[in-house]
């Protein structure tokens, strides 16, 4: 399945503005802004926070499967897509990241 069929499956993002992404110390260490060209991130980071919780390292592997062929460029190119980067970077470290709605 494409990224768009895969979003086209995941909730609604209507009632936010932003995700909040948290680091181990539940510190902001990025927000991601409910906005063309960011809301399929949102979407999907909202999944995570509904079924995990959090980016877990299980989290991020099923993340990276939603975002599809996004996985594939975001690795082939570093930086072009740092909310997939972020993911890749979960696996790696094994380190969770909290995630905190930012009400519409």
């Amino acid at each position: 399945m494409t990224f768009a069929e895969n979003l086209a499956a995941l909730p609604a993002i209507d009632h936010l503005a932003a995700i909040n992404v948290l680091d181990t110390d539940g510190t902001v260490i990025d927000t991601v802004e409910n906005k063309p060209g960011k809301s399929g991130s949102v979407k999907v980071y909202n999944h995570l926070a509904q079924v995990y919780g959090a980016i877990t390292p299980e989290a991020a592997t099923a993340a990276l499967a939603i975002f599809a062929e996004h996985t594939d460029d975001a690795r082939a190119n570093p930086g072009k897509h740092p909310n997939i980067d972020r993911l890749d970077q979960v696996i790696a470290t094994g380190n969770t990241l909290g995630l905190q709605e930012v009400p519409a």
